[in-house]
């Protein structure tokens, strides 16, 4: 069996899956994207499978040469028929979180109000109709990075005079609303394959904002978890999960949403408003560590489900050539 590949930039996130493909004896490679080449007028690699795991935080480990870099390349993996998992279609969404919105909003489905930013002296104006507090984000975030809340004009006047005010590393920015969290939590759902896999209850303290699922360190009884599928850097937040199963319509919009943004592997972000009780939707993540021990919280093992995702496709590859 020629061994697949998987692309990704961090030394301990993915040490579950590598695990669970070398139980099952499913060969595979690794490549780093941060440190990589190809030739544009190169032949097809002699795979046929390619799993696409940049992360778009790399920027925060001396990887940010590593996001652009991937779109290029899996355009020209995608262009020689090699069937990659959260393709080229994908990470374009993962990278952009206005990308992320206007696909809601061409959906029909409901998300925090937001303007879209590409310069400082944008922000103030672009505060007008929302309703505060409010958050700025970098339109390429990842592990909650890039995210400040701002309670007055006056708050956000005095960054920007501060030039305090960060837009990331394509220099654009969300404006948003910041939605109090009803219950205290937030919930993320992860799919596989276009499908609902599981959904996590996190609860927070109510002022948060910045927030990183797959870090929980405590379930709702206060047990410490086992922070197998975290990344080791991640501070221990103290936030509690559980597991939850969302209603047929949240499921229907959450499989709309991965169908449509292309996304084989992922998770969405949703939240209750506190203040009228809509259901908003506000991230879109095209890489899923999974929830730190994860058998303890959900009562089964998704690296698993995921490994049987990953050996259907070997299998489609090798009765397709």
């Amino acid at each position: 069996m020629q061994p697949f590949v998987i692309s990704h930039e961090h030394p301990d996130w993915f040490k579950p899956l590598f695990t669970e493909l070398e139980k099952r004896d499913i060969p595979y490679q690794t490549v780093n994207p941060a440190q990589h080449f190809f030739a544009i007028e190169g032949a097809k690699p002699e795979f046929d499978l390619f799993f696409n795991r940049m992360s778009p935080s790399a920027y925060l480990r001396d990887g940010i040469q590593g996001t652009f870099y991937t779109l290029n390349y899996l355009k020209f993996l995608e262009n020689h028929g090699v069937r990659v998992i959260n393709g080229y279609k994908a990470f374009t969404y993962e990278t952009s979180k206005a990308l992320q919105l206007l696909l809601l909003e061409q959906l029909g489905i409901k998300y925090p109000k937001s303007r879209v930013v590409n310069h400082v002296s944008q922000v103030e104006a672009a505060t007008e109709g929302l309703r505060f507090p409010i958050v700025i984000k970098a339109n390429i975030g990842g592990s909650g990075a890039g995210i400040e809340k701002f309670d007055s004009i006056a708050e956000v006047r005095e960054a920007v005079k501060e030039n305090r005010v960060d837009f990331g590393i394509d220099h654009t920015a969300l404006v948003q609303e910041f939605i109090p969290a009803r219950g205290g939590y937030i919930t993320r759902v992860e799919t596989l394959g276009g499908k609902y896999l599981y959904a996590i209850r996190v609860y927070t303290n109510g002022e948060s904002f910045n927030l990183c699922p797959a870090d929980i360190c405590q379930t709702t009884t206060g047990q410490e978890l086992v922070r197998n599928a975290c990344a080791l850097d991640a501070p221990k937040n103290g936030l509690k999960v559980e597991a939850f199963t969302p209603s047929d319509e949240i499921i229907k919009n959450i499989e709309a949403i991965v169908q449509h943004s292309g996304i084989d592997v992922g998770g969405i972000e949703y939240i209750i408003d506190d203040r009228d009780g809509e259901v908003l939707y506000y991230d879109v993540n095209a890489l899923s560590n999974f929830v730190a021990d994860a058998v303890n919280v959900i009562g089964f093992n998704p690296h698993e489900r995921l490994v049987d995702y990953l050996a259907e496709q070997v299998t489609e590859n090798i009765l397709t050539k």
